[in-house]
């Protein structure tokens, strides 16, 4: 939801001090939520009603925001299909830093 209404580096400035010791608390490590929270502002990036990269496709292409709209949505289906299997399977996204040693 933050990602449609505000730039990724806003939210990322607001959001992670907030929600940083919350999510210490409850167990949740903090590159897989680096990585959950990238992506989801990745997508609100092309989400109506201020996704900036959706306005921008539309400039480039010379389609109105409506039929970009339309036209990105099986682009999104794959990205939100992601976001659940990164979320639900945090091994996704830590075997690799698992493997280098950075994450226990």
């Amino acid at each position: 939801m933050v990602g449609c209404f505000l730039e990724p580096i806003a939210s990322i400035s607001i959001l992670v001090p907030v929600l940083m010791p919350v999510i210490l608390k409850v167990g949740i490590d903090p590159v897989h939520f680096g990585v959950v929270m990238t992506l989801n502002l990745m997508i609100g990036l092309l989400h109506p009603p201020l996704g900036m990269v959706l306005f921008v496709l539309a400039r480039i292409a010379k389609l109105s925001i409506e039929r970009t709209t339309m036209a990105i949505i099986p682009w999104l289906l794959p990205l939100l299909a992601s976001l659940i299997a990164i979320t639900m399977i945090p091994e996704l996204t830590l075997w690799l830093p698992r493997l280098a040693g950075m994450v226990k």
